[in-house]
């Protein structure tokens, strides 16, 4: 709001005229902060005169500057009745509006006061703060731009028009309207969060902590800064910073939403999911409508050793219900495609992780293997992290697009424009989701699959792409998609040819080795007192804990405190991160592979299987207790896949007591692999390629 409030020249009456020199007192009064004071002598006026113009709008201001916004709504609709042409009142009641989150009436108020008044500077910049709240990123730049013009040095509308750029992943732009705007005001706060939220943006988190406390440092009471300050810190891995700087946004604004779904998300981090659960609970009561909330919970559930597919899938459905739903209801996409259900078909890939990340050996055996006489592919990519991975993607695809900086409706109109007859989602729920796109339904059919193959939640995605065991038949009521099974619910990269199986450990060692090479938060308290009833059961037999996590201390003191409990602390041994060729070869070390429940591994099941390993597994009850067991059955080794612990601890027993077994696995299964529909690229691949064609010329027979 304008803290400006001009003496109105079109006072009508000479009794109007006999207070301007107690409303000039006034006026003088607010400016220098006396706000008691301004309201005391705007009251007076409006005892002996109470349709007074300026002593309404300037006691609607101070009201609103001391929180009052109730007050401040009714005074400056009463000033608006006294005077409708007035810009500045139409103006400073969208800033009222704007606190109190009723952002079309805002947007409403400031046109308006462009309509009285064209070049106001202020009314364009809090018509942008709507918008921006409205997620209309781009119309909002366009009014920030505008008021720029008319105000170069307009230091909130250029860190606001910041804060508008980060939200469409113009960061660098971000960064530059963000710096300009400390420049013409260095103790504007407000600006140095918002630059500190794009320097975050540019994976730049020791520059944004400076600048978040540089923030801090003017106005120790803005909560954004502390947000912000948490988030860098738990980029940097400093937790308790993290932990610290999130609960002081808390304590200065008590329903920030978004401090309390950070805090969960150091709750997650540290493995303690309850916690997390509860903590996205209690955001998701503020706000049913928090994005980074609904996904974080959807993929806390994995943990959760109860929860079933129904609750997973209501996690979901609560995703499309509150967000997804809305996004839909606003965006049409009319359908332009040929009905030619033999022409090659337009694939197009989404996914934020083309580049070197786990998930990426799923689908880019996949990708490579398509048959470009049948399909074309383009690969959207959504982040802004690129390595030699994303390298090879980009020689892969057939057309490349950068996506990191793309609003969801800019990416969703390029794939429109880009005519894409089967788009498919390689994210789920998982970080750098753009399920925002396939709300909006750019293409004729939609698919999810492999990066995090669960389930979506969104209608408007056709199929998930799974197999019989990881989604029984009796539970695929529940899911948003048709089911379509695939050979298996995933696939995996080839491993380096030089590597070849070694003989199992325990014919040298004489004592049985077992493996974890899955994400230390995958170890439960129950899956920790099953292994450990393995270990008893075979004595001297150790467990080898594999991954970039246990270079952590806390990590390792964690582990060690769980196995503590079941006396076979002494009985773990750990390995750090290490390169895939590394990571693979240190399977030499293991006779057998224990399967981690709730949540099950899937790259790690199918790399233990290409070096030999064999992997004993738990069936749950939600896909992800279900994938490894999925892939065992696949290639056929179903005698290692449980139903109970007991079951598991008995079939873990029996296989490590026969050691020639285990050599004869450990040089039979690479081939077996490689021999299967699910774990052979090229076959696995044209099963997916035939159920591309299947939808397409469906589609076309329901649209012809």
């Amino acid at each position: 709001m304008t803290n400006r409030v001009a003496l109105n020249a079109r006072l009508r009456n000479q009794k109007a005229k006999a207070f301007a020199g107690t409303f000039v007192q006034a006026l003088k009064f607010q400016q220098i902060g006396r706000l008691p004071d301004a309201q005391a002598l705007c009251n007076d006026i409006l005892s002996r005169f109470p349709h007074h113009f300026d002593a309404l709008h300037l006691l609607g201001v101070t009201h609103y500057q001391l929180g009052n916004c109730q007050d401040a709504e009714h005074l400056l609709r009463r000033a608006i009745a006294a005077d409708p042409y007035s810009a500045e009142a139409h103006c400073n009641l969208s800033a009222v509006l704007l606190a109190f989150k009723r952002y079309e009436e805002a947007v409403a108020c400031c046109d308006q006061a462009l309509f009285i008044r064209p070049d106001y500077p202020e009314a364009l910049s809090n018509r942008g703060g709507a918008l921006t709240e409205l997620g209309r990123f781009e119309e909002a730049i366009d009014d920030y731009d505008k008021a720029l013009e008319i105000k170069p040095d307009f230091a909130a509308t250029l860190g606001n028009r910041g804060a508008a750029l980060s939200e469409l992943r113009r960061y660098e732009e971000a960064v530059a309207s963000c710096a300009a705007a400390t420049e013409v005001d260095p103790r504007h706060a407000p600006s140095f969060s918002n630059l500190g939220n794009a320097l975050l943006g540019l994976n730049r988190s020791n520059e944004a902590l400076e600048s978040f406390d540089k923030a801090i440092e003017i106005n120790p009471d803005l909560p954004a800064a502390w947000l912000g300050r948490g988030n860098a810190c738990f980029n940097l891995k400093r937790l308790e910073e993290a932990r610290a700087a999130f609960r002081q946004a808390i304590a200065i604004k008590p329903d920030y939403v978004k401090a309390f779904g950070q805090l969960a998300l150091c709750d997650e981090r540290e493995g303690n999911i309850e916690a997390a659960i509860a903590g996205y609970d209690r955001a998701l009561a503020i706000a049913p409508d928090y994005l980074e909330g609904v996904s974080q919970k959807i993929f806390c559930l994995d943990f959760v050793a109860d929860a079933t597919f129904l609750e997973h899938q209501e996690a979901r459905r609560h995703w499309w219900q509150h967000i997804g739903a809305k996004i839909a209801a606003r965006c049409q996409f009319p359908r332009v495609n040929n009905l030619d259900p033999d022409r090659p078909l337009v694939l197009g890939y989404i996914s934020s992780d083309f580049r070197r990340h786990s998930a990426a050996l799923v689908f880019r055996p996949v990708l490579r293997s398509h048959d470009r006489s049948r399909f074309r592919v383009i690969c959207y990519s959504c982040s802004i992290v690129q390595d030699e991975g994303t390298e090879e993607f980009r020689k892969i695809a057939d057309l490349w697009r950068d996506a990191s900086r793309s609003s969801d409706d800019r990416l969703a109109q390029k794939v429109h424009t880009d005519n894409v007859d089967i788009l498919i989602d390689l994210s789920g729920h998982t970080a750098g989701h753009r399920l925002g796109v396939f709300a909006r339904k750019p293409a004729p059919i939609q698919v999810t699959a492999w990066g995090n193959a669960t389930g979506s939640g969104l209608p408007t995605i056709d199929y998930l792409f799974s197999d019989p065991v990881s989604v029984p038949p009796s539970v695929r009521h529940l899911f948003a998609e048709k089911i379509w099974d695939l050979p298996c619910c995933i696939t995996v990269d080839q491993k380096p040819g030089e590597l070849s199986p070694t003989d199992p450990p325990v014919l040298v060692n004489g004592y049985v080795t077992f493996g974890m090479f899955n994400r230390t938060s995958k170890i439960s308290e129950a899956s920790a007192a099953v292994w450990a009833e393995i270990l008893h059961r075979q004595p001297q037999s150790r467990l080898l804990i594999k991954h970039f996590e246990v270079e952590d201390e806390a990590v390792r003191t964690r582990l060690s405190d769980m196995f503590r409990k079941h006396g076979v602390a002494d009985r773990l041994d750990f390995l750090g991160s290490s390169q895939r060729h590394e990571h693979l070869a240190a399977y030499a070390k293991v006779d057998i592979c224990l399967d981690p429940f709730p949540q099950n591994g899937g790259i790690s099941t199918w790399e233990a299987l290409q070096m030999g390993v064999p992997v004993v597994a738990k069936l749950g009850n939600s896909v992800p207790s279900r994938v490894a067991g999925a892939i065992l059955t696949a290639v056929g080794l179903d005698e290692w896949v449980a139903d109970t612990p007991e079951r598991y601890v008995e079939i873990a027993f029996k296989h490590a007591s026969d050691r020639e077994r285990l050599k004869t696995l450990r040089h039979e299964l690479p081939g077996r692999i490689l021999a299967s529909s699910a774990g052979n690229a090229e076959k696995y691949t044209r099963a997916v390629e035939d159920a591309y064609r299947s939808m397409w010329a469906d589609y076309c027979r329901r649209s012809s």
